[in-house]
Order: C-alpha cells, then structure tokens, then sequence
C-alpha cells in the first residue's frame, strides 16, 4: 500500500480515529502525503504529532480515544471508566489514567488528564482493551473500576465508589463474586466487605 493518498484507504487499512505517523509508516504513507491529507481537510492535526482522520463521526468517548492514541501503554480507569461502562452518574471533564509507579509521567497531552499510579498485579487484573473509534483503549473492567473506586476514595469521594457499586450490581454490569474476587486482588476487600454485605442483605 505504497500509494495511500485518501483517509478512506486509511481507514481500510485499520488505522483509528486517532494516529500518529509511526503507526502509518508500515502502510507507506510518507510526511508529504500526510500533510496532503491534512492540507485538503481529510486528515486534522490535533497538535504534538497526533492526527485524526476527519470523516470520522466525533462521539462523547472521543477525547478519551484521543488520549489513549496519545498515550497506548496508560490505562483508562476510575470516573472515565465509569463513563465508558455507563456506571453510575460521573461526568468527568479530565481523562482518568493509570501508569506504571516506575513510568515517567507522559507530556504534551492532547487533553486533561488525571493520573495515578498502578504496580503490579494492578497493571494487569481486571484491564482489558477494547475498541473505540477503531483506536484500542487499555480499560479497567467494571467490577475492577468499583474497587478502584474504593481504593482511591479519598480523592474521589466514598460517596462516588458506593454510587459506582450499587449501579454497577443494579445493573449487572458487575457481579458480586467479581467484585468481592477483584477486592481481594487488589487488597482493599477488608474495606470493601461490610459494603459487599450490605447489598446482599
């Protein structure tokens, strides 16, 4: 694909909403015909190397894919997670991440960003990637986001990590066993228990 001139061959070619110009190169895409693309309005740069393709309809997720474009080794977790599982009633107007607690703290983000640290099994329980706007997004899973919650109540408030846990099981986005097995990974289930025991009850 040595002659890629359109953002639709691009998008046949599997590249996400968002991209950088290492993750077109294997496709032959040189900088003249990128900046081609950007000049004719078919490709945007949104600033700091990264670029979006603009036929691609924006949704409410967007800044989150744009992000983890930016940042593909981070982690969406906490209030943006929430978001994307459609758990409870956060809006949060900084992207959540996650990094390792030995990872240099990323620069020259393409949005607002709250970080915070994961090590060890943390990096790894509960994170799955999914798709969005064609870019994978690193994601805690729902009953991993409920005990994130927890663990960082003391910035997000208690009041959010009970509302995340009580929505997430009314709506079976998590179950109790998953939750309670995620505590334990995670080593804040003596904190979690007593509310575990109350929804059963």
């Amino acid at each position: 694909m040595a002659d890629i001139l359109t953002s639709s061959d691009l998008q046949h070619a599997g590249v996400g909403t968002f991209f950088r110009p290492r993750d077109v190169v294997t496709l032959g895409l040189t900088y003249y015909q990128l900046q081609r693309l950007v000049a004719e309005g078919q490709v945007e740069r949104m600033g700091s190397g990264l670029y979006r393709l603009a036929a691609v309809e924006a949704t409410e997720l967007e800044t989150i894919a744009m992000v983890a474009s930016a940042v593909p080794h981070a982690i969406v977790c906490l209030l943006s997670a929430l978001r994307v599982h459609d758990i409870g009633t956060q809006s949060p107007r900084q992207v959540w991440l996650a990094i390792d607690r030995k990872a240099r703290k990323p620069r020259r983000l393409p949005a607002a960003v709250t970080i915070v640290r994961f090590s060890g099994q943390m990096l790894t329980y509960g994170v799955v990637t999914q798709s969005m706007q064609g870019v994978p997004v690193r994601i805690t899973t729902p009953a991993r986001t409920v005990v994130d919650c927890f663990r960082y109540r003391n910035k997000i408030g208690l009041d959010v990590a009970m509302e995340a846990l009580r929505d997430a099981v009314r709506s079976r986005k998590a179950m109790v066993s998953e939750i309670d097995r995620a505590a334990d990974v995670c080593r804040i289930r003596t904190v979690i228990a007593p509310y575990l025991e109350a929804l059963s009850t």
